[in-house]
Parts: structure tokens; sequence; C-alpha cells
């Protein structure tokens, strides 16, 4: 039981780590909690680093996601302690100690961490969300139809014990796109490229 919390604990620290603000930084010398959305995540990242970094950020964020769960399922394969561990590394990515738990979004996190465990199931939830993007133009309507289409997808295809995570995780990435949900209903959410 120790050697689980402990587990748990380290996928949190992971999910903490803020690949986004360090790429940014290093490479051309911006905070991105004070420029462009304010966001640490991979959609910020691009707008002002450019594309490459932002998709750097993306594959950084989900592997903090996807190295934990997929590590703790093969040391236990327990679908209730890797779910706990995907819980974690997102809970981390969102609101990161190292950054007094002000934090991303956790979309790209949820991912990785969803993959390890219901590869099938989250394949299917990024493919809606990348329709969405293409369709609306606005990366936060894929962001949350992935994570209302994650509970039935990792349910259906991976196992119904990671509902209760899937909806955790759900409800968490939600809430922390409440802004978007503003602007998109204000009708001044800033499209992904402009038209």
């Amino acid at each position: 039981m120790l050697a689980m919390l402990a587990w748990i604990l380290l996928a949190y620290l992971a999910g903490s780590f803020p690949f986004g603000l360090l790429i940014a930084q290093a490479s051309r010398g911006i905070d991105p909690r004070r420029a462009g959305s304010g966001n640490i995540g991979a959609t910020n990242v691009a707008r002002l680093c450019g594309t490459r970094l932002g998709v750097a950020t993306l594959l950084l964020d989900a592997l903090k996601g996807f190295a934990p769960v997929a590590i703790a399922w093969s040391i236990n394969p327990s679908p209730w302690f890797a779910g706990c561990v995907a819980l974690a590394a997102v809970c981390g990515h969102l609101y990161p100690v190292f950054l007094h738990y002000k934090g991303g979004k956790g979309v790209a996190t949820t991912i990785g961490a969803f993959l390890a465990l219901a590869p099938l199931g989250t394949l299917i939830s990024v493919l809606l969300c990348a329709a969405a993007i293409a369709a609306s133009g606005f990366v936060s309507v894929g962001s949350l139809l992935l994570a209302a289409s994650l509970p039935f997808t990792a349910g259906i295809f991976g196992s119904a014990a990671l509902v209760p995570f899937s909806l955790a995780v759900a409800a968490l990435v939600v809430l922390k796109h409440k802004d978007n949900i503003a602007r998109l209903r204000a009708g001044q959410e800033k499209p992904w490229k402009k038209k």
C-alpha cells in the first residue's frame, strides 16, 4: 500500500513538471503565463513560439501522463491503481506544486495517461477532438469534446472500472476551460488560426 501511495505521489510530481514553461523560456525567453492566453500548455506555446515547439510541448505533456501510468500498470495491472495514477498525473499538470498550483488545462496529459489505460478509446476521443477543431477552428471546442467523450470511450473500449477516473478527469478539464466556455458563448474565443 505504501508503495502504491508513493507511486501516486510520483505521478503527481511528474505531472507537475512544466514543460511548456521551460520550452518557451529556453527557446524564446517568454513566460507563457504572462503572454498570449496565459497558459503553459501546447496551444499557447505554439502561438508564442511556433508550431514545432508547440508539438514538442504536446508530446512531452502527454508523456508525463503516459509514462507513470504505463509503469504502474506493468507493476500492478489493476485499473483502480492505474486510474489513481492517471488522475494524479493530470492533477499535477492542472495544479503543479512547482508553479504554486497554477498549471495548464490538462488535455495533453489526459491523452497520455489514458492512452496507457484505454488506447483505442482514447484514440477515438482524440479523433473526435481533431475533427471538432477542424470544423470549428477552436482548440477549446475539441478539448471539451475530448473530455466529454472520454468517459464513454474509455469505459466501452477499456474497462468499466476506468469510468469514475475518466469522469473525474473530464470534470477537472472542463472546469479548467470555464473561461473558454464563457468566451465561446460570448463569441470572443480566439480561433486556432485567423480566418
